[in-house]
């Protein structure tokens, strides 16, 4: 298996992912459909874990797992329009044996767009919680904070 390799930057603890907004990611009106923001944070915490030298999934162990997510809550503010570029800023609130908060935030430029807490917890494939393998635990606890972006 070949090095992971991440996109985006980290600035200190806070992993940034540049997005442009294409024609396909708009409605009617040029606006970003709502559920992409989903998708763009699906891919900033992605890459976060990317950078981080994480895989997202351990399909080929023993006993493979993934992360799920538990609990969302999502603060629409602004849309994004068709050509803007955007910014999808994480954080690692908290990692704690099974689970990890993740905080994000999706700007253009300064301007606030949308903002979403989001608990994901490790699971196997056939849906039971799996305490978080100890590499995976120690390579994430460096980056939990409690300063948000």
């Amino acid at each position: 298996m070949s090095k992971l390799k991440g996109l985006g930057t980290f600035d200190g603890k806070t992993h940034i992912l540049p997005i442009a907004v294409y024609y396909e990611d708009t409605d009617l009106s040029g606006m970003v459909y709502h559920a992409n923001y989903l998708r763009y944070m699906e891919r900033g915490r992605t890459e976060f874990f990317r950078l981080a030298g994480i895989s997202r999934a351990n399909l080929e162990d023993e006993e493979p797992t993934a992360w799920a997510i538990r609990r969302i809550t999502v603060d629409y503010h602004r849309p994004a329009r068709l050509d803007d570029q955007i910014a999808v800023h994480s954080v690692l609130t908290a990692v704690t044996g099974a689970r990890m908060n993740v905080a994000q935030k999706v700007l253009c430029g300064e301007m606030l767009l949308v903002e979403a807490r989001i608990e994901a917890c490790m699971i196997t494939l056939t849906g039971k919680l799996r305490r978080l393998p100890k590499n995976v635990f120690e390579t994430l606890a460096p980056y939990v904070t409690t300063a948000e972006t």
